[in-house]
């Protein structure tokens, strides 16, 4: 056979070669496309970081940007309430307590009042979304009111925030604390009736309840004197962090006249300096020990009467006999 008509087949080393090459691009192909990817991730978390940085800057050139604001018109931060006007309230909480009938046709022994010359100071601290707080201001509200109208007892109402995670995340006890601050604020003589409303119809607990916009709402129904500066002052959530630093305070304690208290529930009632502990839905139990931490609020300061002061008479000498 001649050398024409021998196949072309390649040698052994030439054919090592041809695969080597072959295997020399594909690791280069990879290489370059490992070298893409890190380019292409580097830039992504370059941008990541970026706009990470960039949120957190706003975030906190929003806060600066936005004062710490404290609220008008309160003390230790309580609302003082020491008239309410016929209009503040409703006809039904604001009538005096008619006497109940005995079986005998007298009437039976109407309800305990302060009667001491000295004036019990209450402080009553409310979550607006604890049924507790609802209970103690729809069953003592209206001889809390007749007690406010004789000039026998100083209310103050603390609003705190101790539910604040039991409203799907709406914060709505925060926020409603936070409200009843604006209207103390901007519409003080209408507070009493905001927050008794707030506490007569409130929402259940682990649910959203009222919105800024609804909390706003009731604010205008009791006749606020500023509504544009309410509304504004609840939708802005001006006095969110107060109502949270407030409620820290409370929790932290001593509460306000008294030594060593501190807040330990929403209501929480302190009369005089002394926690109220007993039924929350009797207005009897409540008068009476009102009553009582009156009288010996009364008989420690009463100045006792100066005992008389013994004298001694002159025992007449004996003459001498003479």
């Amino acid at each position: 056979m001649s050398s024409d008509e021998t196949p072309n087949v390649p040698s052994p080393r030439n054919s090592r070669e041809v695969v080597r090459e072959k295997a020399q691009k594909v690791h280069a192909q990879q290489s370059r496309a490992r070298v893409m990817r890190r380019i292409i991730l580097g830039a992504i978390a370059v941008v990541a970081v970026g706009a990470i940085g960039t949120a957190i800057t706003l975030a906190v050139s929003a806060q600066v940007s936005k004062p710490q604001l404290t609220p008008g018109g309160m003390s230790h931060d309580g609302i003082l309430v020491s008239d309410i006007s016929a209009s503040a309230m409703s006809d039904e909480t604001a009538a005096p307590t008619a006497p109940e009938e005995t079986e005998a046709g007298g009437d039976a022994t109407p309800t305990p009042e302060p009667t001491t010359s000295s004036t019990v100071d209450i402080h009553v601290y409310v979550d607006y979304l604890s049924p507790d707080a609802g209970e103690f201001e729809r069953a003592n509200a209206r001889q809390l009111v007749n007690w406010i109208s004789e000039g026998a007892a100083t209310v103050t109402y603390h609003p705190v925030a101790l539910l604040t995670a039991s409203s799907n995340g709406t914060k709505y006890s925060l926020r409603a604390a936070a409200a009843a601050a604006c209207v103390a604020t901007h519409s003080p003589a209408q507070f009493y009736a905001f927050n008794h409303d707030l506490l007569d119809d409130q929402p259940e607990v682990n649910t959203d309840g009222f919105s800024d916009a609804q909390l706003a709402d009731i604010a205008g129904a009791v006749g606020s004197d500023n509504v544009k500066s309410v509304r504004s002052c609840i939708e802005n959530q001006d006095y969110v962090t107060w109502a949270k630093d407030a409620t820290s305070r409370a929790l932290e304690g001593p509460l306000v006249g008294s030594d060593d208290l501190v807040l330990t529930a929403a209501p929480m009632i302190v009369v005089n300096g002394e926690a109220y502990v007993g039924a929350l839905d009797d207005p009897s139990e409540f008068s009476q020990f009102v009553l009582t931490v009156a009288s010996d609020a009364y008989y420690a300061t009463e100045t006792p009467t100066p005992a008389p002061t013994e004298t001694t008479e002159p025992v007449p000498s004996e003459t001498p006999a003479s």
